[in-house]
């Protein structure tokens, strides 16, 4: 009831504003300890990856890019937290308006384009963080890098990230930096899986601390692509699969007076598309690499059909946004243990 009247005050705002807005006051909640009158949520812990995760449900990328908030946001009840995109350089993303709420389907399409403050900052925001749980950094490219020097970019934030982390996303299937989705095909992928797994294998060769590597791919593959990275996945030894990013298509939406704007879609529509592409993954990766459900979560069923599926874990956003915090609490009574 509370969250439905704030939901009213947000939505009047622009939607970037409003993300703003709440973010800021979650922390100032947060500091005044007015989050312990959340509802609590169930302990339901899970190992995954070599993980222990409190419970199986995450908050993805793209809330907290700059790691600014973990400390607030962990007090919603997530069992895992990923911060990001996050870039070598600051960049200030793609130009305004670049947000857009779909409020009948329950939808989102963004085209951010890796807004974001810089892996050294996000560097210093990790040190302040009091959060003791799983931490996963989502890492990218500059948009002015090109995709032949990407991989340049992704072992400089992993660099600088690896020993905060408790595991790492490598995102290459955003819509929103121009070119980037080729790197989830054939030599581009090997290279830079194959260069990512060797700089994890030294980190964990000189500290004895293993961070798993978590490829994030797009919903809009044929099975041949999907088929040929689960091969790569399986032979360069991925820890992890998030099914899936944003998509391109605009089923379920066409309505909307918002359906031909560019950008990757979220929500509600990409439910039953995201829940396939598991399907696949299961088959694909014959259970030997763990996958982590986003897409269309918006309900505790909709949360044990991703994990029938073959999801292990599960992250949501679009629909935190629509439904609020209580949603944390409603699907972790009712996920399997």
């Amino acid at each position: 009831m509370c969250y439905a009247f704030i939901k009213k005050i947000l939505f009047c705002l622009d939607p970037e504003r409003a993300h703003h807005v709440t973010l800021k006051t979650l922390n100032l909640a947060q500091k005044l300890r007015l989050t312990q009158l959340l509802p609590s949520v169930a302990h339901s812990p899970r190992t995954v990856m070599g993980l222990q995760f409190s419970n199986p449900i995450g908050l993805a990328a793209g809330l907290d890019k700059n790691g600014e908030y973990i400390d607030a946001l962990a007090a919603l009840g997530f069992g895992f937290i990923e911060v990001g995109t996050i870039t070598p350089r600051p960049q200030p993303g793609n130009l305004l308006p670049r947000l857009f709420r779909l409020p009948e389907q329950e939808a989102i399409i963004n085209r951010m384009g890796f807004n974001n403050k810089g892996v050294d900052y996000l560097v210093e925001q990790l040190k302040k963080t009091k959060f003791t749980g799983i931490l996963g950094v989502n890492i990218g490219k500059n948009k002015d890098t090109s995709i032949e020097n990407a991989v340049t970019d992704y072992v400089h934030v992993l660099r600088r990230v690896i020993s905060f982390a408790s595991y790492i996303t490598i995102n290459i299937s955003s819509p929103n930096t121009e070119n980037l989705r080729q790197l989830q095909h054939g030599e581009l992928l090997k290279n830079l899986l194959n260069t990512l797994k060797a700089e994890q294998a030294m980190f964990s060769t000189n500290t004895n601390k293993y961070v798993p590597l978590v490829v994030k791919i797009s919903p809009d593959l044929t099975q041949d692509e999907l088929a040929q990275m689960c091969q790569i996945f399986l032979a360069e030894k991925i820890d992890g699969v998030i099914a899936t990013n944003t998509t391109v298509s605009r089923d379920g939406v066409e309505l909307s007076p918002f359906a031909t704007e560019m950008g990757g879609l979220s929500g509600k529509p990409l439910m039953m598309r995201s829940t396939e592409v598991i399907k696949q993954l299961r088959v694909l990766l014959n259970n030997q690499i763990p996958i982590i459900a986003c897409g269309g979560i918006s309900s505790a069923e909709d949360a044990q059909e991703k994990i029938a599926a073959g999801a292990n874990l599960i992250q949501i956003y679009t629909s935190l946004i629509y439904q609020g915090p209580r949603l944390v609490r409603d699907i972790s009574k009712k996920c399997p243990v």
